[in-house]
């Protein structure tokens, strides 16, 4: 991963993959940290927010490819009991980085190995 780099437009990233949470994780954190595994992603939120006992979290992730391509993954999880549900949404410029990275989340997000 590599530094975020302000963007002047807002809408630069057009294309967007929704992919439902999976997951036999039952920790958001764990879940969160899974993620960031699988897609070699950086979490840019700030980890003393993310710390405490709490329902819900919502972390936003980014990654260059080698190509220089820019993605953006937002992670909106809660938990209720022991299951973790929500939602990922990749977006990036081209629809091939937010496609491939959805089916690698989608691939691996089950498990926490």
């Amino acid at each position: 991963p590599i530094p975020c780099v302000p963007l002047a437009v807002p809408d630069e990233r057009p294309w967007e993959n929704k992919i439902p949470v999976k997951t036999s994780i039952t920790d958001l954190t764990e879940y969160l940290e899974h993620i960031e595994k699988i897609t070699n992603m950086k979490c840019l939120t700030p980890r003393s927010t993310l710390k405490g006992s709490c329902q819900f979290m919502a972390a936003n992730l980014y990654a260059r490819s080698i190509f220089g391509e820019d993605a953006l993954l937002n992670l909106s999880v809660t938990k209720d009991g022991d299951t973790v549900g929500g939602y990922i949404r990749i977006r990036s410029k081209t629809q091939g980085i937010a496609l491939s990275l959805g089916d690698k989340i989608t691939t691996h997000q089950k498990g926490g190995s």
